[in-house]
């Protein structure tokens, strides 16, 4: 698993730090950042037809620029090829609307920022 690609879409420095110092404790190395919506989504659907990213799974801010975390869950769910992709939400928000939303949305989990490495490897083992 060490060897899987990450995608970390985050567009705070400290919060990407921290997150990739979390990533290394749980075992993960191989890590893609993205910093904004359209930067991962292009990652991720590369003018649709190949991509050039196709990462175990995605670590994905809902707070971002150009286009929040929602609009990136909405584009990937609507994509055949992303459709199944794993994405964990980060958010440092508590609101009951903001967790339904990402729930629908079919993420795995919404872990608390700033990622804990141990909280992680929960989820993933």
């Amino acid at each position: 698993m060490q060897d899987a690609e990450i995608l970390l879409v985050e567009d705070n420095s400290n919060c990407e730090e921290l997150a990739l110092r979390a990533l290394r404790k749980a075992g993960y190395s191989n890590v893609a950042v993205a910093r904004d919506g359209a930067e991962a989504l292009g990652m991720l659907l590369g003018g649709e037809v190949g991509g050039g990213h196709h990462p175990h799974f995605v670590l994905l801010d809902m707070k971002l620029p150009k286009i929040d975390g929602v609009g990136v869950l909405q584009k990937l769910r609507s994509n055949e090829r992303t459709r199944k992709l794993k994405v964990f939400a980060l958010s440092s928000s508590e609101d009951p609307e903001d967790l339904e939303q990402c729930r629908n949305l079919g993420v795995v989990a919404v872990l608390p920022k700033p990622l804990d490495a141990e909280q992680l490897k929960r989820w993933l083992h």
